[in-house]
């Protein structure tokens, strides 16, 4: 082989493997399911800041209450993985949407969300909560609502993830049984149908 057509090669293969560096885990084919459950966990897209308002932010929404909440189905983990895979518009939705809650608890409480008190936090999100766009009875004119917008797409992804996830399968109602059974194939005699 001349040492051009080696070089060639060497420079294809290295083009190859650093696309493929560049590809997530659920690119490359890798099944994260027990990666998300790691000590070591550590997020691909968020960094640590919004990774730990996202916790608190979902275990806000899903408490964990007789049943396990969203923090113990490791929401925060999953949109992590699914941001990490998605468009760049969808990744910049959804950190405008946690940017917009902590600009909010700036302005209101003058400290980010993640560390104002279990109430203030509670207090924030209820002003969230339900939209000032006007009112049918009292013939408001109806104007954009921002923070429930905003809050209303957090609690999309945070759903979506929790109902996803073994836990929120369980809640649902999943039992993992088959619905209809054992497949039952023809049992007539061979060579009867035509």
């Amino acid at each position: 082989m001349t040492p051009a057509l080696a070089g060639a090669k060497q420079n294809k293969a290295a083009d190859a493997s650093e696309e493929r560096s560049e590809l997530t885990p659920a690119q490359r084919g890798v099944d994260m399911a027990n990666e998300l459950k790691g000590a070591n966990w550590k997020p691909l897209f968020l960094d640590e800041h919004q990774n730990e308002t996202l916790i608190i932010l979902s275990d806000l929404i899903i408490p964990a209450t007789d049943t396990p909440g969203a923090k113990d189905a490791l929401v925060n983990r999953y949109i992590d993985l699914v941001l990490a895979a998605d468009t760049s518009e969808n990744q910049k939705a959804f950190l405008s949407n946690l940017a917009y809650i902590d600009g909010e608890s700036m302005r209101m409480y003058k400290n980010a969300f993640r560390y104002l008190s279990r109430e203030d936090q509670d207090d924030l999100l209820h002003t969230m909560a339900y939209s000032n766009a006007g009112s049918g009875w009292t013939g408001e004119a109806a104007g954009p609502d921002p923070g429930h917008t905003h809050f209303e797409q957090l609690k999309t992804h945070i759903g979506i993830a929790y109902y996803s996830s073994q836990i929120g399968m369980k809640e649902l109602g999943r039992d993992d049984n088959f619905t209809h059974g054992v497949y039952q194939g023809c049992d007539h005699a061979e060579g009867s149908h035509k």
